[in-house]
């Protein structure tokens, strides 16, 4: 079993930055992909960003230019810093992780004030 536990939501002005970490409870080696989803109100479950255990990364169109997925794999945590944040980004933010089972954190609120 895998707990993932994430942290850094908050409220933040348009404009603003937030950092969300996402701590797994086993390493970052055994993930294939780790990677940020959003869930907004009435809204479905979206992908957010990937990253690849080697590195590589992949971003919604709507975030690209503006979030950055990382990953500190001695520190087992994944990261999503989020610059030039907008109203439209306000969701519970969820933190995955893929070995050969899917992992999910519980969430953490990010809202975004215009």
């Amino acid at each position: 079993q895998v707990q993932l536990v994430e942290s850094g939501g908050g409220l933040v002005q348009a404009g603003g930055s937030l950092r969300l970490s996402c701590v797994a409870s086993r390493s970052n080696f055994m993930f294939n992909v780790m990677g940020w989803y959003r869930q907004a109100p009435g809204k479905q479950r979206e992908v957010v960003a990937t990253i690849g255990s080697g590195g590589s990364t992949n971003y919604a169109d709507s975030v690209k230019g503006r979030f950055t997925i990382s990953r500190d794999n001695a520190k087992n945590t994944l990261y999503l810093q989020m610059n030039s944040l907008k109203p439209e980004d306000t969701a519970v933010y969820y933190c995955n992780a893929v070995t050969g089972y899917v992992f999910w954190g519980q969430g953490t609120q990010v809202t975004v004030s215009s």
